[in-house]
């Protein structure tokens, strides 16, 4: 949960936890108990149940309230599916799916339509996002594996916690790279200044992200890339690159929004899926081709490099 609203005149003067509630739905005592938590931040700072707002100030939402009931199936959620066995699932989530529900998307994710196809893993990992064992974000599309056993999703979780899953993803970022190949390890954490954003901060957690240049362009300039995850951190890819100069192309949140590549989500696709079967010890590999609004800005590139 990384969302944030600014204080509209309508609603200067109200306590924060009334506020909260009308604009997102929740009860004022889920609102009041992510106060508590320290999950509601005004203007960055942590603030009681009772502060009045002021017009302009800046609401950010770091968590959410708990459901309050498991999701429940939805025939109507496409769900892509790979690979299938008793033990797992391989998808391809498309761009704007949200993985699980969450503030806003009590409805409508993966995790429901995951959920029509393969009940039984509603008894298989977290009951609120059953099945999940890593996630893609929801404008990033791609593959994901899913448990559908118990005993599958420890020992995914556990490679997972290894780093032995292979995890490449094709981007598009802006400029050209100094080097052709090369490793960004750069501890990644919440923004001091943007507390719905991360960033590469000292305190945060280790990362690690490689890279590979497969393609550069010349107008406008930006770089296609492989990249290699070798820790999972919310938003790695995009900080990492975003750190170095490099932003992935159509990614508004870190700076990657501009006129002369209208795209209107981030070019970042998850492309390889490699692991070892959690019950058989099979290797596993999958590929995934880019979706077809990715695919078509390379076209453009390529027709006006010649």
């Amino acid at each position: 949960m990384n969302e944030s609203v600014r204080v509209p005149a309508a609603l200067a003067g109200e306590r924060v936890d009334s506020a909260v509630a009308l604009l997102t739905g929740w009860s004022r005592a889920d609102v009041q108990t992510l106060l508590s938590q320290h999950a509601v931040l005004v203007d960055g700072a942590t603030v009681s149940k009772s502060h009045r707002l002021r017009e302009g100030e800046v609401i950010e939402l770091l968590e959410e309230p708990a459901p309050a009931v498991p999701p429940q199936p939805e025939p109507d959620v496409d769900v892509p599916v790979r690979y299938e066995d008793a033990d797992v699932v391989v998808v391809a989530k498309p761009a704007g799916l949200v993985v699980h529900p969450g503030a806003g998307n009590d409805t409508g994710t993966l995790v429901h339509g995951l959920l029509a196809r393969y009940p039984e893993i509603a008894t298989v990992g977290d009951r609120f996002r059953p099945g999940i064992v890593h996630r893609l974000d929801r404008e990033t599309s791609g593959l994901l594996v899913v448990a559908r056993s118990e005993r599958a999703y420890d020992n995914l979780v556990e490679q997972l916690g290894a780093h032995t899953v292979e995890r490449r993803y094709g981007a598009l970022v802006w400029g050209h790279l100094a080097t052709a190949r090369g490793m960004i390890d750069a501890p990644i954490g919440r923004s001091e200044a943007r507390r719905t954003r991360m960033a590469v901060r000292d305190a945060g957690r280790p990362a690690r992200t490689g890279y590979e240049v497969h393609e550069t362009f010349e107008t406008p300039i930006c770089s296609r890339l492989e990249c290699r995850l070798e820790t999972g951190r919310t938003h790695q890819i995009r900080v990492h690159l975003t750190a170095i100069g490099h932003p992935v192309v159509g990614d508004g949140t870190y700076g990657g929004l501009r006129d002369s590549i209208a795209l209107s989500r981030p070019f970042l696709h998850a492309a390889v899926l490699g692991f070892v079967h959690p019950v058989s010890g099979e290797n596993l590999r999958f590929k995934e081709p880019l979706p077809d609004e990715l695919e078509d800005v390379l076209a453009a590139l390529r027709a006006d490099a010649r």
